[in-house]
């Protein structure tokens, strides 16, 4: 072979290989699964502390009936908020499985702020008045006393590349009502903003989303409805 055939072959596979368009991201399937009833949940107070109330009796029979329900889904990574009640619900499905929990401190629920103890049912006019506005395009709103939209989706986004890095394909994230809730009405590309009055997430709801961080996330179900 001419001595300057080979260079040149070698210049074209490598100009080829530039030209080509590099393989699109793979697409993963969360699972969300609120937490099972917490002690908080029944006395009917906000509790965002951290690692915060267990669940109660009627939480393990809830954490029992998730897992039969969920163990035949083939996951392949099971996550949890630093929140005991994540973890506790978690656990019947972990065992099941053969699975660890692995804990990650961004699907831990929003902080309340000054509203921490106060009653659940004033939490439309309390607690949850930021993250309305955060729904609104007024991320920069602060809970008093804790954090802004910002830097919740910071948090639990930190917390889904970690899941995504993890090579898991088919995974279950044991987080909270209003941190799934708000995180995917804002995150997703097929919102649907009255799902969060029309359907609010029960102890053991889940939402299930598939995509990834780079061309984004899309609504599945919304527990039990399709997005």
């Amino acid at each position: 072979m001419p001595r300057f055939v080979a260079p040149l072959l070698a210049l074209t596979v490598l100009l080829s290989g530039c030209g080509s368009d590099p393989a699109p991201p793979e697409s993963i399937t969360v699972t969300f699964v609120r937490h099972a009833q917490s002690q908080a949940n029944a006395d009917g107070v906000i509790d965002t502390t951290v690692p915060g109330p267990g669940i109660t009796g009627e939480g393990e029979q809830q954490g029992q009936q998730v897992a039969d329900e969920l163990r035949g889904k083939d996951f392949d990574g099971i996550y949890a908020s630093s929140m005991i009640r994540t973890q506790q619900t978690a656990a019947p499905l972990a065992r099941e499985l053969g699975e660890q929990v692995d804990v990650l401190p961004g699907l831990k629920e929003i902080p309340a702020g000054w509203f921490e103890g106060s009653p659940q049912d004033a939490a439309a006019m309390t607690y949850f008045l930021a993250p309305e506005l955060w729904l609104q395009g007024q991320r920069s709103a602060r809970i008093p006393g804790a954090i802004d939209g910002n830097e919740f989706i910071d948090e639990f986004t930190g917390a889904m590349q970690r899941i995504y890095d993890s090579g898991d394909k088919n995974v279950v994230a044991f987080s909270h009502g209003a941190a799934i809730a708000v995180w995917t009405q804002l995150t997703v590309s097929n919102t649907d903003a009255n799902l969060l009055m029309s359907h609010p997430l029960p102890n053991v709801g889940q939402v299930v989303i598939e995509g990834n961080p780079v061309t984004g996330w899309q609504l599945v179900s919304w527990d039990g409805l399709s997005g």
